[in-house]
């Protein structure tokens, strides 16, 4: 398989610090060739658990909101990202609705590397939101931007997440309504991918996941998470075309 990585290119996120988490390499390596990145992101990830340390008072606060979002501003400079839109704001919302806002709904860890929905999920929570209305909200940013392709998720959000599986299933149906290319995130290599190794963007996606100070730290090459949960920064990623 071959993508077609020439054209603009516009990645589908659920929280801010899942583009540079998942696909900071990615959008460093898109930015180096000369592609535009534009960037949705569908929640302010009111709900993150926060750092312990000097930001922890602002878990569970409305000052969260306001911190991740400065937190993804900085983070997407860093990573060269040239637009950037919430889910449920013009231009990502559908024609005659009013401006809504797709609250982060939570999760519970069912195993190690596996999330579940949360216990206790808000009524503006984008995963209980109708899919109909994600979707049509979606598909008005696609046709503006007229992308070359559009990256999300996997089918199951990498690591079940409820948000992030939601975007999978709208980004992709947006894609189909719309006729624009889909391709979901690879997290190793398989046959029907492409796959591609990053390591000189390092230094790069490491500037950019220090920009989310309330949610991670960043020890050497890996990531050490909220819950004190570390993984390696991912430098390494692939893509699967999901055909229409």
């Amino acid at each position: 398989m071959n993508l077609s990585l020439g054209g603009p290119v516009l990645l589908v996120h659920a929280h801010p610090d899942d583009e540079a988490i998942s696909t900071g390499a990615l959008i460093a390596e898109l930015v180096e060739r000369g592609i535009r990145v534009s960037l949705l992101t569908a929640s302010r990830g009111e709900r993150g658990e926060v750092v312990p340390g000097p930001l922890s008072g602002l878990e569970g606060t409305a000052e969260l909101t306001t911190a991740r979002e400065q937190e993804l501003q900085r983070a997407t400079t860093a990573l060269g990202v040239s637009d950037r839109f919430w889910l449920g704001e013009p231009p990502a919302r559908a024609a005659g609705l009013a401006p809504r806002r797709y609250r982060d709904s939570g999760m519970t860890w069912i195993r190690p590397g596996l999330a579940g929905p949360a216990d206790d999920v808000d009524d503006d929570a984008l995963a209980i939101a109708p899919l109909a209305e994600v979707v049509a909200d979606i598909a008005p940013l696609i046709l503006a931007l007229r992308p070359a392709l559009v990256i999300s998720y996997d089918s199951g959000g990498g690591y079940g997440h409820p948000d992030h599986v939601r975007m999978h299933d709208a980004a992709l149906a947006s894609c189909r309504a719309v006729g624009t290319p889909f391709a979901e995130i690879l997290h190793e290599p398989a046959d029907d991918g492409e796959w591609f190794v990053l390591d000189r963007h390092l230094p790069t996606v490491t500037a950019a996941l220090r920009c989310h100070a309330s949610q991670l730290t960043v020890d050497g090459s890996h990531i050490v998470h909220s819950g004190g949960q570390r993984e390696p920064i991912t430098t390494s990623i692939g893509l699967r075309l999901i055909r229409a």
